[in-house]
């Protein structure tokens, strides 16, 4: 491919053939060390699609639940977004971000846009253990597999078109996840987990997601436990 280091090229000829065998968790640890990161995830539509680790999954996790962080929110203009020093960040930047990535273990975010055309449609996030800006050439790199990324997901994005109901059609879509070449949505029952306290507690999706978010702040627990926990309590 034009224009990118050998490994970066090497690795965006494997994407395909890596989400056609379910290896794309290992895929995306190999996009991190090409990319000299620690871990990388990939959202889409609010959806985490993609990770390598335990640690990058919980970083998306952690800014969709407080609303906030480099990742979100989107915006038509943003451009690669470089926190190299988390707890750096100007004053009442992303307030509680900083002290849950240190949790992590998380020195250094980089965000690049993942665009369908003009759109912003989603987020390449990749996180480093130590401090520091990225070089001129893992940037470069990292703009290369979020176009590469974006035209994969659009060919393989699940047919369901509604994310509320995305766990109830996995099994039935034949383009769902765990389907040769699909993208997997992580956070199907979450969506599933807001339908249910809509409707328990008769109130808006919108509300209901806003207290399963805080359910699992306060508990200090990934969001998808938290949905799951709900989830399970639904009669089989």
């Amino acid at each position: 491919m034009m224009g990118a280091s050998n490994g970066v090229a090497e690795l965006l000829d494997t994407l395909g053939p890596s989400a056609r065998t379910g290896r794309g968790e290992q895929w995306a640890g190999q996009c991190a060390q090409v990319l000299g990161l620690d871990g990388v995830a990939v959202t889409m539509d609010a959806e985490l699609v993609l990770f390598s680790d335990r640690i990058s999954a919980r970083l998306e996790d952690v800014q969709f639940v407080l609303g906030h962080g480099p990742s979100v929110p989107l915006r038509p203009e943003i451009e690669l977004c470089q926190v190299p020093d988390v707890q750096q960040l100007p004053h009442g930047a992303w307030p509680q971000f900083a002290a849950e990535a240190q949790k992590l273990g998380i020195a250094a975010v980089f965000v690049w846009p993942v665009r369908i055309g003009a759109v912003v449609a989603g987020t390449l996030t990749g996180y480093r253990r130590s401090p520091g800006p990225l070089a001129s050439r893992q940037a470069a790199d990292g703009w290369l597999v979020a176009d590469v990324l974006a035209a994969h997901v659009l060919a393989h994005w699940p047919s369901a078109s509604a994310s509320a109901s995305a766990s109830a059609s996995a099994s039935a879509s034949e383009d769902g996840p765990g389907t040769a070449g699909a993208v997997d949505m992580h956070r199907a029952e979450v969506h599933q987990a807001t339908g249910v306290l809509s409707v328990r507690l008769d109130i808006p999706l919108a509300d209901a997601l806003a207290r399963l978010r805080a359910r699992a702040y306060t508990e200090g627990r990934p969001l998808t436990e938290t949905a799951h926990d709900i989830v399970k309590t639904l009669p089989s």
